[in-house]
């Protein structure tokens, strides 16, 4: 049997197993903590949405749920004035370079933003942060799906499970900064790529980026 230690999350006492992440020790008990780009099966979490930020006892400055395991003893807490900062801060960065427009979007009321919105106390708009319009084309090519990259919000899940579940690796982070975004090798369309159309990608979007188009 798996060794189990014992810590407290907002004042609840829990068990988890030796060397797992905080992020899943807490969701596993029903503690919500904000989150979008973490996968279980990741070893090393990128930790780039910087939405599962807690505050930990011993720690100088909040971390990251996703990258951190847990120990015996640990104390956290998954709000404080700190962290609900911070969370907004990073809530507000994320949704500059998202479109919203929920109405028009296949994904609403089944959106993983609207949720962190909805659980946090979050509006879902564009202050203080001006919108980042990069005024970037859908990618309509291949026959199965679609990607608007004006609603990505570079969370990285498609592109860790083209490359580590479909073993494909078709796309990937392009340019740096503001110019970031998902993309393909040379920028060619999906369906020029080496995209096999499994459909990996699209199950693990957690916005209206990546969206399946209906059967014919």
């Amino acid at each position: 049997m798996a060794a189990k230690v014992t810590l407290t999350i907002d004042g609840r006492e829990i068990t988890a197993p030796a060397g797992e992440k905080l992020l899943w020790a807490a969701l596993d008990h029903g503690i919500y903590i904000p989150h979008l780009c973490a996968f279980r099966e990741e070893e090393r979490p990128a930790a780039s949405c910087r939405l599962c930020l807690v505050e930990v006892a011993g720690f100088r400055a909040p971390v990251a749920a996703c990258a951190l395991t847990v120990a015996a003893g640990m104390v956290v807490q998954t709000r404080s004035p700190r962290v609900d900062r911070l969370v907004r801060q990073a809530f507000a960065l994320l949704l500059s370079r998202h479109r919203l427009a929920c109405g028009q979007c296949p994904r609403n009321g089944d959106c993983a933003l609207q949720e962190i919105a909805r659980r946090r106390g979050l509006k879902l708009r564009r202050e203080p942060l001006p919108p980042l319009d990069h005024d970037l084309p859908v990618d309509n090519s291949p026959a199965t799906f679609y990607y608007d990259p004006g609603r990505c919000v570079l969370c990285g899940r498609c592109v860790w499970v083209c490359r580590h579940r479909a073993g494909v690796g078709a796309i990937g982070f392009v340019g740096r900064g503001l110019n970031r975004r998902v993309g393909t090798f040379g920028d060619v369309p999906l369906a020029q790529s080496s995209c096999t159309e499994c459909g990996a990608c699209v199950s693990v979007c957690p916005v209206g980026a990546l969206v399946a188009k209906p059967a014919p």
